[in-house]
């Protein structure tokens, strides 16, 4: 790309406006345009209107070089987004017997129907002159187009169809506008806050070009993306590779992982490694751990099986945990955490325990403060055991303690200092 590209993303559909439902494709694309080295300057929602939705655009054809739609490419009578944007830039409607056919196999081969109505044929119509983007997740094609110096995409609006979409078919199609190739490696950060990363690193951050350093704060961790532009893709990843070291050097083992899908990945990925086992004692996180790493496939190599044990006699009943233990300590306490650990291992067979105990909220116990939460891991030889406080509201306090857990156990099967400082701000 000889300039650097912006975008504007315009999402249609009323039900946005109403809140009925997030809009979670404009956050998306927002992360693979970035990937691209395309800069979103703009996000738009505008209901199913097609005069507001003609100013929409007229408005975006001003200040973007690529416009991306997203939504309003259905059957309905309410879906005029091809229209409107056809008309906007000068185009004509033109019928496309392809993808008609294609709509006709879908009905029949994955839904099952013999026959459509006639109204799902207007998604066969395109702005002529358009690249078609062929919808394997649904009925509803995409496409793209040039005009007036500007480049437009139109994609789908159910969530699953415009990521698999804009994956697939709009990537591609923004990366052959570029003389460059563009690549990126992600580093991610568990334990420390977006601000506190960013205070370090600014400096740095600062002084880089090409490649660039980019923090994003996500749930419960820190993502930090390197991303040069070069020739080729080779160039381009030599390019990071240095500041990948650098940023290693400068923070340590917080670095959970490069280019990697989550935290539990990563332990689901150490410990099938190492044909070692994990079980779950959990109170105030309610079984989050155990889902997080259940959601993953294969997740029966590696785990054995958890417990959710919400009250005090449950945790005595279930668990085996010392009723004199609560007496003395109060079940929020690091005493009891670790008796839960400890059963637990036993009681599942596994090599490693991680269990909690706290206050998530919104009522105390008059003796330690909302958000605390006591984390334990145990394991043949040792348990460990730490506590996290200052979490505000019971998901927040959730996600930070199951992270907790789970950090706990990636650094145990490092061989890492398995008690840290977690989530300075």
């Amino acid at each position: 790309m000889k300039k650097t590209l912006s975008a504007e993303i315009l999402s249609v559909g009323t039900e946005l406006l109403l809140g009925n439902t997030a809009n979670t494709d404009a956050r998306d694309i927002s992360v693979y345009l970035s990937e691209l080295g395309i800069n979103v300057f703009y996000h738009t929602v505008v209901g199913d209107n097609p005069e507001r939705l003609t100013k929409a655009v007229n408005i975006a054809k001003t200040r973007a070089d690529i416009i991306i739609t997203t939504g309003g490419l259905g059957p309905t009578c309410d879906d005029l987004t091809k229209q409107v944007l056809a008309s906007a830039f000068g185009l004509k409607m033109e019928f496309h017997e392809e993808l008609a056919e294609e709509m006709k196999r879908y009905f029949k081969e994955v839904l099952g129907v013999d026959s459509m109505t006639d109204n799902n044929l207007q998604q066969a119509y395109l702005p002529e002159g358009c690249t078609v983007f062929h919808n394997e997740w649904g009925t509803a094609p995409g496409c793209a187009f040039e005009a007036e110096g500007v480049r437009v995409i139109m994609l789908p609006g159910p969530p699953r169809e415009c990521n698999a979409m804009f994956k697939s078919c709009a990537m591609p199609y923004l990366r052959a506008l570029s003389d460059e190739v563009i690549f990126s490696h992600s580093l991610h950060i568990v334990g420390r806050g977006e601000s506190s990363v960013e205070a370090q690193l600014r400096d740095m951050m600062n002084e880089l070009t090409n490649p660039t350093l980019a923090p994003y704060a996500k749930e419960g961790e820190v993502m930090l993306r390197v991303t040069a532009k070069a020739a080729t893709e080779k160039e381009a990843e030599a390019l990071t590779l240095p500041v990948i070291e650098r940023l290693k050097a400068e923070l340590g083992d917080v670095i959970y992982g490069m280019d990697v899908n989550s935290l539990e990945q990563v332990v689901f990925e150490k410990l099938r490694e190492k044909k070692l086992t994990i079980c779950t004692a959990e109170s105030c996180t309610g079984g989050l751990i155990s889902k997080r790493l259940t959601d993953l496939k294969g997740s029966s190599e590696v785990f054995k099986g958890g417990a959710v044990t919400y009250t005090e006699d449950s945790k005595v009943r279930v668990l085996g945990v010392d009723p004199a233990t609560i007496e003395a300590n109060t079940v929020v306490s690091p005493e009891v955490a670790m008796e839960m650990a400890e059963n637990a291992r036993e009681i599942f067979g596994a090599d490693i325990a991680l269990a909690t105990t706290g206050l998530a909220g919104p009522d105390g116990d008059g003796v330690h403060p909302l958000g605390t939460v006591f984390v334990a891991l145990a394991t043949e030889n040792e348990t460990y055991v730490t506590h996290i406080s200052g979490g505000i509201g019971r998901s927040r306090v959730r996600m930070f303690a199951a992270n907790c857990a789970l950090d706990m156990a990636r650094r145990c099967l490092d061989g890492l200092p398995v008690i840290v400082d977690y989530f300075k701000k």
